[in-house]
């Protein structure tokens, strides 16, 4: 039996469960397919915490974005009176040439965003747990601050919900096709047709998209919790920002303040490959003492007891910039994932993007970074 929507989202995380919330508020009729049970821990957008950050190393680009995130957040929070930002400020720490650095001070000149920067000591006597190099220095930004990805996931599919989407869990996207100004998608369940596809199906996305054979790769990544073993009172979130840590040219570390798990910390990208159907959950003795290594010599007071570690997924393009277009040869289908580890904190405002871009197609930001055609060469 075939059911007809305006549009079809294959995937409720960050992005799929943003995009359901604004195509639910603007009146049209939604069917959502996920599938595991969002929120969950099987993908990209768990974990307790995740960064929120304006001055956007990356690249300036993505700086309007964030800050309409900031105010769709807050809307978010009004709406469902949940708590899912805390402001907590954010140093981004390390070599003065390094890319996190200079790519921070490239985006905070550009837009005009406040920061402050920082030497080695003033680093230290900040923030007593930071063992900084001489030399190193950090770029401290006030508006930085931690998200809830489990609760940002159920708000948006909450209020989603309320406005007349149909989200329906354990349910996966098998296969869609054109079917003339529309589509048709298909799974263990039924058929079902819309004016419009949005793809946002995170790691299992490439598999919806095999025609086009894009270069996307699937990361494993760890996140650690550590009991502080001294001066636990350094971590607290009155107190203690999230940061970013370039210890050397391209290898990152950030971590959170304490929560009641203890300190969270992760590395940024390194992560082995993996599918995502087939992902070793378990969290390995040598990834503990790889963090273990790091906190050594720059956390030395976040390295005590092991409470909690977790995996997640890290989607990935070549040049770690995100994939938001439409389908070359389908216009009534945009794609939107391969956030390559930092997309979560842009969810809200995506929504509206990927709105705009179905329903108008076009956006009022510029999304040249996240072209599909850059990959034409390759």
């Amino acid at each position: 039996m075939s059911q007809t929507y305006d549009v079809i989202i294959a995937g409720l995380g960050a992005m799929g469960s943003a995009a359901a919330d604004q195509f639910a508020l603007r009146g049209r009729r939604v069917l959502g397919l996920d599938r595991f049970a969002p929120p969950h821990a099987l993908g990209s957008s768990h974990g307790e915490s995740r960064i929120i950050r304006e001055a956007y190393f990356e690249h300036p680009q993505y700086v309007p974005i964030v800050q309409r995130a900031f105010e769709c957040w807050e809307d978010l929070e009004r709406a469902t009176g949940r708590t899912l930002m805390r402001r907590t400020g954010g140093v981004m720490i390390g070599a003065q040439d390094g890319t996190l650095v200079t790519g921070a001070l490239r985006s905070a000149e550009a837009w005009k965003l406040p920061f402050e920067m920082l030497d080695a000591a003033e680093i230290a006597r900040r923030w007593p747990a930071y063992r900084p190099r001489e030399g190193t220095v950090g770029v401290w930004e006030p508006r930085s601050g931690t998200l809830d990805p489990e609760a940002c996931v159920a708000a948006q599919l909450e209020r989603a919900r309320r406005n007349g989407a149909e989200l329906r869990d354990d349910e996966p996207v098998l296969s869609w096709r054109a079917d003339g100004e529309g589509v048709e998608v298909t799974t263990a369940r039924g058929r079902y047709q819309a004016a419009h596809l949005l793809l946002a199906a995170g790691a299992w996305n490439a598999r919806l998209l095999q025609d086009l054979a894009l270069p996307l790769s699937v990361a494993r990544q760890t996140l650690f919790w550590f009991e502080p073993a001294s001066h636990a009172g350094r971590f607290d979130a009155a107190r203690f920002p999230i940061w970013i840590w370039e210890h050397a040219p391209g290898r990152f570390f950030y971590g959170f303040p304490a929560s009641s798990k203890g300190v969270k910390l992760a590395i940024h990208h390194e992560g082995e490959a993996t599918d995502p159907d087939r992902v070793r959950r378990e969290v390995g003795a040598d990834e503990v003492e790889k963090m273990r290594g790091l906190l050594r010599e720059y956390l030395p007071d976040a390295n005590g007891r092991l409470n909690d570690a977790a995996v997640c997924l890290y989607t990935n393009t070549p040049d770690e910039h995100f994939i938001v277009d439409h389908h070359p040869e389908h216009r009534q289908v945009v794609i939107v994932s391969a956030c390559s580890g930092h997309g979560f904190k842009f969810a809200s405002a995506m929504g509206e993007v990927l709105a705009d871009l179905l329903l108008l197609g076009r956006s009022r930001f510029d999304l040249g970074l996240f072209r599909l055609g850059r990959f034409a060469a390759r």
